[in-house]
């Protein structure tokens, strides 16, 4: 792609151009490596007390159990899951964590999870096999609650991660000033999130609130930033064929309103799957408002259908335009910016997605997204603010 990667501002055009440089602009990258491979010891039954894990594992905060309700089951795994920590799952490569992870379950209804790792590289660099100079730890306890005619679900979580790469850090500093700082970023990222499913005799309703705060050091500068979401849904038994479900919501990741003072104030979003809540990924939860509505249709048992339309923003027009996941090789940060030119106003983005299950092991995916630029997009790309994505997927698990 001798032209997908423009310069300035407008850097990377695409997946393309991004593996191309994470491979040290090769054309054509592969490697074989150790994706997961570690020891679990546990003990007797289908949900024992204790278990372990110790080696290099894939790690998903916010999966730390499974609601047998479905509704509450559904939403932890597609609005809870990933946001700070994940397996970067969409990339080619993904991600995965050198360390321990620990598991205490006190009954059918409370989960201590405790994880210490180092992330490894990988996501779009098809070499995977070594360590960052990075580390994290996590903890988590999650409880569930006895709701009539319903259920309900709380977790409580707290996340340090330490990363001593030498490399320029993404934020809103002169570029002469964030070469200059190579001081570690030390976060620590507290907070939680309650589940609520109601049945009711209009159909069943949602109601998810995550929220954290951060402290911590960012190189020379103080952290303190903070992020939230709130959200609804409804799930009506009119139509029950085609068991049409509404949710609409918005969330909120802080920004730094001013780069020339000794506080950073853009939330980090640490190592998470950006996928998962930007389906179409040229954004994250840094520095950023999402207010959405999501349509989901499921017309037969193995067909599901999904649209989604999100109104995106800059909680501060002082700081950068964030996209990436995270840390992924010694030799770049990981997370991007792009300057916002004064403005606001992100982009407006629509998108569709169908999924066919072809049995038991194979399913058939097709995405399509269209995104209309607001002023910082269309302060960048002068000659042209919208975009369009679209892929055609199979997948087999073995």
């Amino acid at each position: 792609p001798g032209n997908a990667i423009a310069p300035g501002a407008q850097g990377q055009l695409g997946l393309g151009a991004t593996y191309y440089a994470a491979n040290g602009a090769s054309r054509n990258a592969s490697m074989l490596f150790l994706k997961q491979g570690y020891l679990r010891f546990h003990g007797r039954g289908k949900t024992p007390r204790h278990s372990l894990r110790a080696g290099r594992l894939e790690f998903i905060e916010g999966t730390e159990t499974t609601p047998a309700n479905a509704t509450l089951a559904a939403l932890k795994r597609d609005r809870i899951a990933h946001r700070l920590l994940g397996n970067f799952g969409f990339s080619h490569v993904g991600r995965s964590f050198d360390g321990l992870e620990y598991k205490w379950n006190r009954g059918p209804r409370s989960n201590l999870t405790l994880m210490g790792g180092r992330p490894t590289r990988g996501v779009f660099q098809v070499d995977g096999w070594g360590g960052l100079d990075a580390a994290v730890a996590y903890g988590a306890w999650t409880q569930s609650r006895r709701v009539r005619r319903g259920a309900g679900e709380w977790r409580l979580s707290g996340i340090y991660y330490d990363d001593w790469r030498a490399v320029v850090k993404a934020d809103n500093r002169p570029l002469l000033e964030r070469a200059r700082d190579f001081g570690r970023i030390r976060v620590g990222t507290f907070g939680g999130n309650y589940l609520h499913v109601a049945e009711t005799a209009a159909g069943t309703f949602d109601a998810l609130f995550w929220g954290v705060l951060q402290t911590g050091s960012w190189g020379r500068l103080d952290h303190r930033a903070g992020a939230f979401a709130l959200e609804g849904g409804w799930q009506p038994r009119a139509l029950p064929r085609w068991k049409p479900w509404l949710r609409g919501g918005f969330q909120y990741g802080s920004g730094d309103s001013n780069p020339a003072d000794s506080r950073h104030g853009t939330f980090f979003q640490i190592l998470p799957t950006p996928r998962a809540y930007a389906r179409f990924p040229f954004y994250n939860l840094m520095n950023n408002q999402d207010a959405f509505g999501q349509l989901s249709l499921k017309p037969h048992g193995r067909v599901a259908l999904r649209a989604e339309l999100h109104a995106l923003r800059l909680a501060e027009r002082s700081d950068l335009w964030y996209l990436g996941g995270g840390a992924f090789q010694p030799w770049s940060f990981g997370f991007a910016g792009r300057p916002g030119g004064g403005h606001s106003s992100l982009a407006t983005v629509f998108d569709t997605s169908a999924e066919v299950a072809l049995g038991k092991r194979a399913t058939l995916g097709l995405y399509l997204a269209n995104a209309w630029g607001g002023g910082v997009v269309s302060s960048i790309y002068p000659r042209g603010s919208s975009g369009r994505f679209g892929f055609l997927e199979l997948l087999y698990r073995f």
